[in-house]
């Protein structure tokens, strides 16, 4: 199992340069992977509107001021994105990193309230406009010309240059229902088997998303190996809860024992109880991965 922290990208004052701080300091404590929010708007993740700041420039100035860790997005909306403009982005950052970004994509969150930008929050619509979508970054980082025309996007006689240093991973949130019999479509795993990692949410019946566990993870990686027996990421994000105390290393143990392939410490909960403070996040981060051997 690899580990990584998970940073927001406000909640830690008016300073960007904050945020390339903490993920600066997770590669020097010992942290495989930095990921950053990829949120636009701060009152659509609480009430009071927080000082918020560009991912993907975040991103850009972690990947100067590392050499090591894998940089990403959790996630990138990518239905509420132009998927060429996402494809030149990922590129750019692949090359800055020498080969260290992974594109992490959804459908996109729309609060209860509705999105205060007026993003399309039809579940479907978006679902068919991320399908499309990672049709289009793929056309798009291949060096070779491409025509796409789709229900929601089209391209004609594009070629976009250069090349990714290597192919960029993907990694998709899918749905996993713990009742097998109440899932008679399971498009947006199919989804996720498609790229190269799956972000895991489970759901039951009725609809109502549960905390993974570790017979969650087991069930959905017996799966994917009976569907997909190749290289597959299993990506779990959890901790937190308590700003002075460590993810539980038999939780994690748990998780990696199912079959995960990453652990995303979630240092970003210490902005609910501290905003504006980013040293709780930063003293998570300097204690390192959780130990689990």
């Amino acid at each position: 199992m690899r580990f990584g922290v998970t940073l927001p990208n406000l909640g830690v004052g008016d300073d960007p340069n904050t945020i390339v701080e903490l993920a600066r300091e997770a590669e020097e404590a010992g942290w495989e992977g930095v990921f950053i929010w990829d949120t636009p708007y701060a009152s659509d993740v609480q009430d009071e509107v927080q000082e918020t700041f560009d991912a993907w420039q975040l991103m850009t100035a972690i990947a100067q001021q590392t050499e090591r860790v894998l940089i990403g997005t959790m996630i990138t909306p990518l239905p509420w994105r132009r998927p060429w403009e996402v494809a030149r982005q990922s590129v750019t950052l692949d090359r800055l990193s020498k080969g260290r970004f992974v594109l992490c994509v959804g459908l996109g969150w729309v609060p209860e309230g509705g999105s205060a930008l007026g993003e399309d929050p039809d579940r479907r619509t978006r679902a068919r406009k991320l399908d499309e979508g990672l049709q289009i970054l793929a056309g798009c980082w291949s060096g070779e010309r491409f025509t796409f025309i789709g229900e929601h996007y089209r391209l004609k006689d594009v070629l976009f240059l250069p090349k990714p240093v290597r192919q960029i991973p993907i990694w998709v949130v899918g749905a996993w229902h713990r009742d097998q019999a109440a899932w008679p479509k399971k498009a947006s795993m199919r989804r996720a088997l498609r790229v190269d990692g799956v972000l895991p949410n489970v759901f039951d019946r009725s609809g109502v998303s549960y905390e993974t566990t570790n017979d969650d993870i087991r069930a959905m990686a017996d799966w994917i190996r009976a569907e997909h027996p190749g290289s597959f990421d299993v990506v779990c994000e959890g901790g937190g809860e308590k700003e002075d105390v460590n993810a539980d290393p038999e939780h994690i143990r748990g998780f990696a024992d199912a079959g995960a392939t990453w652990w995303l410490e979630a240092v970003w909960w210490s902005m609910y109880r501290h905003p504006g403070d980013p040293e709780p996040m930063r003293e998570r981060i300097r204690r390192g991965p959780p130990k689990i051997d």
